[in-house]
């Protein structure tokens, strides 16, 4: 990995943990996804250990496997590989942030504790200061993502001043829908260069119009070559294009939210459409039904999307 450590930027994808059928981590085929996404999606960065990579509900020496799996099987093959090291206990979030920096990651995310909250900025800060201060040589990153922590405290608010606390702090993965909470983070910070790294798939371009720097997401690991497109022509300024490229990619994951999209959902299509197996969830989460995988197929189809795969139909451009 190169040092000094860059700004994580552009198409990250929010990584899956492969697990077999007896719910254990399936480590044989993160070499086989690493060359996947390099070859397949164009995709070059990783955020390892997130929600789709389901890292709460690993134990602390599974994510340290994982992140040094991902470390391995990337080098010199990925860009950036971002760690999500946020847990509940601050002493094994401290150990998780220790150990990326000891395997030589590229950078650290937390999100917000969620069952013993943080009440104000302050507090929070002062929480993730201590996970930053484990690996003070990693960029770091917050991963606001409200609806799942609960943690309402606008990321507009704890961006201000932050680096003060946290010399590292270089960005946030924003996953929430609060286009006004985002756009204030970008126009109150522009003197800083953060990362700013939106997390919602499907609203992506109003979210490059406000000034996202990059995008993290779990879709990326199958759609990040349609992604690509959408970010190549909004970066020409070829706007009409963009805006096709993202209604195509809204029409899919319309179709698979009123079927129920989640982490187990997410897993079954990447088993579809890479070929390398996923496996079920971890419990509490359920496996996908077989009917959503059909289904998803068929959607997938229809809008040529499997087209750079092996279910290859048609051609990638049918909806631009």
């Amino acid at each position: 990995m190169a040092s000094p450590k860059k700004k994580l930027q552009g198409l990250v994808a929010a990584t899956i943990t492969p697990m077999t059928e007896h719910g254990e981590i399936n480590f044989s085929v993160i070499g086989r996804y690493v060359d996947y996404l390099v070859e397949e999606q164009g995709v070059k960065n990783v955020f390892v250990n997130g929600t789709t990579g389901e890292g709460l509900s690993l134990s602390i020496s599974e994510r340290c496997r994982v992140a040094e799996e991902w470390v391995t099987k990337g080098r010199n093959k990925l860009d950036q590989i971002v760690i999500h090291v946020g847990a509940l206990s601050l002493k094994e979030s401290q150990e998780l942030a220790q150990h990326a920096a000891e395997i030589g990651a590229d950078g650290i995310a937390v999100i917000a504790p969620f069952f013993l909250k943080p009440w104000n900025k302050d507090v929070l800060i002062n929480f993730l200061k201590e996970v930053a201060a484990a690996a003070p040589a990693l960029p770091f990153y917050y991963y606001h993502i409200p609806a799942l922590t609960g943690v309402k405290i606008r990321a507009e608010e704890l961006l201000d001043g932050i680096q003060d606390k946290i010399p590292s702090f270089q960005g946030l993965k924003f996953s929430d829908t609060d286009l006004l909470d985002f756009g204030q983070c970008v126009d109150q910070n522009r003197p800083r260069q953060f990362a700013f790294l939106f997390g919602v798939d499907e609203q992506l371009l109003s979210a490059l119009v406000m000034g996202a720097t990059g995008a993290v997401g779990s879709t990326y690991n199958y759609l990040g070559k349609k992604t690509k497109q959408m970010l190549e022509a909004f970066e020409r300024k070829d706007f009409s294009s963009a805006l096709n490229h993202q209604f195509c990619i809204q029409r899919f994951i319309n179709f698979v939210v009123k079927l129920g999209f989640g982490v187990s959902q997410t897993k079954a299509i990447m088993t579809l459409v890479s070929g390398i197996p996923m496996g079920p969830p971890r419990l509490p989460l359920q496996k996908a039904s077989r009917e959503f995988t059909d289904n998803a197929e068929a959607k997938l189809k229809s809008l040529d999307f499997l087209s750079c795969t092996d279910l290859k139909d048609g051609n990638m451009d049918a909806c631009s």
